[in-house]
């Protein structure tokens, strides 16, 4: 297996998205090939990449951080709902595969779509240096574990090291941290190697104790306290916290990516989130040390 790191979060909308933008960026930086992956998402708002598959925004936009070609082995999956509420539009390795109510798309998970993630995340680690794999919404939806195949399930079928990521800025920091990993079964907390406080205000020489408390209380280290910071990339959903409040047709975003529009913002979040995090920390948990 080749090296990875995985992003999950206390809750949706929590920063997982950004993170592993950052570190898609940082990555490259140093001179990794590097390539996103998502196994599922749930979202309205996809793109088309050069080979015409479907791709969530949040992905593609992950994959140019990481200056790689956007393909859909980066998105296998995902969930659109459908028009008048008749159920779910499944897209499937970019092309559409079915439509479905809640109890027909459990019913695929683990023989149709699982087979199809890991023999996309199989064609990346064999291309790329480093794979950087974020989660969606929280591990610990526990009616929802038994068949998960985007947190722990894949975080244990590749041995993944995992981030756990919380927003401070929502307040509840220490309670969600802490919570998240005592609700995880046992085989799963050994994944969670450390934890990021996102969206902090304010002097950081002020939280110091708050990190040691969550030290403490989770046993884990925090590799990071990152700031709150502003920033104008198109949004999915709530996975971007950015500037940008208008939509952005598709168009325009392929053109601003081709012609560099982005890239100073990519490395703007890349530089603001190196600042805060112990990458000493982060390539350790790459290499699985």
């Amino acid at each position: 297996m080749g090296k990875l790191i995985m992003i999950q979060g206390t809750a949706s909308g929590v920063g997982k998205t950004t993170l592993a933008l950052a570190l898609c960026r940082i990555f490259r930086q140093d001179g990794y090939k590097v390539a996103p992956f998502k196994a599922q998402n749930m979202t309205q708002k996809t793109m088309r990449t050069e080979c015409g598959g479907e791709i969530a925004i949040s992905q593609l936009m992950q994959a140019y951080a990481a200056q790689a070609e956007a393909v859909t082995e980066m998105n296998p999956v995902i969930l659109k709902p459908a028009p008048c509420g008749q159920g779910i539009q499944v897209i499937l390795n970019g092309r559409q595969f079915d439509t479905l109510d809640a109890s027909g798309l459990k019913e695929i998970k683990t023989k149709t779509l699982l087979p199809e993630i890991m023999r996309a995340f199989d064609s990346l680690s064999k291309r790329y240096d480093i794979v950087v794999i974020e989660g969606a919404g929280s591990p610990v939806e526990l009616n929802l574990n038994k068949d998960d195949i985007v947190n722990m399930g894949i975080a244990k079928r590749l041995d993944a090291p995992v981030l756990l990521v919380a927003d401070i800025d929502r307040g509840g920091v220490f309670a969600s941290l802490y919570g998240t990993i005592r609700l995880l079964d046992e085989d799963e907390r050994k994944y969670v190697k450390a934890t990021v406080v996102n969206r902090f205000r304010g002097e950081l020489a002020s939280f110091e104790d708050g990190v040691s408390v969550i030290e403490k209380i989770t046993g884990l280290p925090v590799a990071g306290v990152v700031p709150y910071i502003s920033f104008d990339l198109p949004e999915e959903d709530e996975a971007f916290d950015g500037g940008r409040r208008e939509e952005i047709g598709e168009l325009a975003v392929h053109s601003l990516i081709s012609n560099g529009g982005f890239e100073r913002e990519f490395d703007a979040i890349a530089d603001h989130v190196r600042g805060a995090l112990d990458m000493e920390l982060i390539y350790r948990m790459v290499e699985r040390q």
